[in-house]
C-alpha cells in the first residue's frame, strides 16, 4: 500500500534540504576563511562547527525521509537538528561575549592547532599564521565578527528547522 500524496511532504523536504545547503555554506565559509587566508581557529571556533557536522547530517536524512514518504521520522530528524543548531547558537552567542569582553572566556584559548609541526619550520610557521585567540575577534564586517554571524545563522536554522519539525 502506498502512502496517499501530501503536499507537506514535498515542502518538508524542501524546508530540510535547505537547512543542509545553508549550513554547509557556512561551514564551509568558516573552513575558507580558515584556509585560504591562513587564519587558526581557536578552541571556541571549533565548537562551534560541532553542530553543523553532526546537524548537516540530520538535515539531509530527514530530506531523505521526507522524500521517501516517512513526515514523522523527518519532523523527529528536524527537531533534533534544531536543538543542535541551537546549542550551536548559543555557542557563537558565548563566543561573540567573549570578543566584547562582557564575560570571560576560557582561560587555555590561544589558538589550538597553532604549534608548529617541526623545529625548523617555526619562523615560516610563525610567518605565515594567524593565531587568533579567543577573546579577540579575527575579523568583523558590519560590527560583527565570525562568531557574531554564526550565532545569527545557527539561531536561523535552528529556528527554520523548529519550524519544519512542528509544521512538517
Amino acid at each position: 500500500m502506498t502512502a496517499a500524496f501530501s503536499p507537506a511532504r514535498p515542502r518538508l523536504a524542501v524546508l530540510a534540504l535547505a537547512v543542509a545547503v545553508t549550513g554547509a555554506a557556512a561551514i564551509g565559509g568558516a573552513l575558507a576563511f580558515e584556509h585560504g587566508f591562513g587564519y587558526v581557529p581557536c578552541m571556541l571556533c571549533l565548537w562551534q562547527r560541532w553542530p553543523y557536522y553532526l546537524g548537516l547530517p540530520l538535515a539531509l536524512a530527514a530530506a531523505l525521509l521526507a522524500k521517501a514518504g516517512h513526515p514523522g521520522a523527518a519532523r523527529a530528524a528536524l527537531g533534533l537538528t534544531a536543538l543542535l543548531f541551537a546549542v550551536g547558537a548559543g555557542l557563537g552567542l558565548y563566543h561573540a561575549g567573549v570578543e566584547w569582553s562582557f564575560w570571560p572566556g576560557p582561560a587555555s584559548c590561544a589558538g589550538a592547532n597553532a604549534a608548529p609541526s617541526s623545529v625548523g619550520g617555526l619562523m615560516e610557521s610563525m610567518r605565515g599564521t594567524r593565531i587568533v585567540p579567543c577573546d579577540s575577534a579575527a575579523w568583523r564586517f558590519l560590527g560583527l565578527s565570525l562568531a557574531g554571524y554564526n550565532a545569527l545563522i545557527a539561531a536561523a536554522l535552528a529556528g527554520l528547522s523548529l519550524w519544519g519539525a512542528r509544521r512538517g
